[in-house]
């Protein structure tokens, strides 16, 4: 292997001689990476997991694949991942963990670790990962890149493994807000960007002491701007949102991956586990956890009729340590702002800032079902008017 594939292979991009679409040498070409449970024509799509490193390669590409090269966009690679994108850390002992570029020490996140690595690490123009539970937001934040989930069902899934979610949404990681616009217009051939000229008014969650203050920090900061308006909210259902979303998850995984389960020892330990403790999951959960989503989706939609955006942190606490991973307890909690949003379906982008002590956090915004060019447009205002956010541009 060459110098320059092992370079990319440490930051989560293998099959990194693949180039489909225009080559080197045409201008303004945008290079792409691929999350490896959308499918490319001729390719294992593997899903991060030796237990599907032997099946048929995809005859087709996935939608936003064959949209992407419509585009005139060229990929150079698949990217690693969380095995069955069932996992937050982007630890992978089948693949290999991809490198989080600006942090080494600690885990690149999950379950699209290598799409954003790969951006954090300068090696693309943007990357295309998958979020169903926070798995776009949380390893951008990880990274310190921006990552973009769309509004549920916006992106055609036609390709992308599981075949079936109410939760995951395919999405992009860009390290500027023009690289994400120009990413959703390859990927959503309807994505129109927008301008946003008026005065903010921003929803802005109110914070208990779940979050480390250093934390909050970045939200804390956030100033509406000239003439905007920021009010604390309060949704009394975001626990609960976050627990429906792990029930509906757990069944939705179980049911697409019934199958590997027949030979458990190709599984990782931890997406094993996972998927022995989704059988536990009842039908009155599911039907519970429904409710919830209704009564969720119901209060945000209220919010958002009196608000532009709802901005909320990015992370509860720093990212692990590669070291401290296994430990639940500084796992579990990671996506407690950012996985109710899979459950409600509204479009939710986050921007990376750094601590006092310079470790990764950032913001999260929210704003109505369909409104995906006007939350980019908000941010682009945020950004202009808050100096905690140095973008490229």
């Amino acid at each position: 292997m060459s110098h320059a594939a092992s370079h990319h292979d440490a930051y989560g991009v293998f099959a990194s001689q693949l180039a489909l679409g225009p080559q080197d040498g045409a201008t303004q070409v945008l290079t792409v990476a691929i999350k490896d449970c959308l499918d490319i024509d001729g390719m294992v799509t593997r899903c991060g997991s030796q237990a599907l490193a032997e099946a048929a390669p995809a005859s087709t590409h996935a939608d936003v694949v064959a949209n992407l090269l419509s585009a005139g966009c060229r990929i150079v690679g698949k990217t690693r991942m969380h095995e069955l994108a069932y996992g937050m850390t982007g630890i992978n002992a089948f693949e290999g963990t991809p490198i989080n570029p600006h942090y080494p020490d600690r885990i690149p996140g999950g379950s699209s670790s290598g799409s954003a690595a790969a951006v954090a690490a300068g090696l693309v123009d943007f990357a295309i990962g998958t979020d169903t539970g926070g798995s776009i937001r949380q390893p951008a934040i990880c990274c310190g890149v921006m990552g973009f989930k769309p509004t549920f069902g916006r992106i055609s899934r036609k390709g992308a493994s599981p075949a079936q979610s109410s939760l995951d949404c395919i999405g992009p990681f860009a390290r500027s807000l023009p690289m994400i616009e120009r990413a959703m217009s390859a990927i959503d051939p309807g994505f129109r960007a927008e301008t946003f000229a008026g005065p903010l008014r921003i929803g802005w969650l109110r914070l208990d002491d779940s979050i480390e203050p250093r934390m909050a920090a970045a939200m804390q900061a956030v100033e509406a701007g000239e003439h905007g308006a920021i009010e604390d909210i309060d949704l009394p259902l975001m626990n609960a949102a976050f627990k429906a979303g792990m029930t509906i998850i757990a069944r939705e995984t179980l049911l697409a991956n019934a199958a590997l389960m027949a030979r458990p020892e190709l599984l990782g330990d931890d997406v094993r586990k996972r998927l022995e403790g989704a059988r536990s999951v009842t039908d009155a959960d599911i039907v519970e956890a429904e409710d919830i989503r209704a009564r969720f989706t119901a209060e945000i939609d209220a919010l958002l009729e009196r608000f532009d955006m709802l901005l909320t942190p990015a992370l509860p606490l720093p990212p692990p340590l590669l070291s401290e991973a296994n430990d639940p307890a500084k796992v579990l909690t990671l996506t407690q702002y950012l996985r109710p949003f899979n459950l409600s379906g509204h479009p939710a982008l986050v921007l990376p800032a750094a601590t006092s002590d310079g470790l990764p956090s950032g913001i999260q915004l929210v704003a109505p079902k369909s409104a995906d060019a006007r939350l980019i447009a908000m941010a682009r205002r945020l950004i202009e008017t808050n100096s905690t956010f140095q973008m490229e541009e």
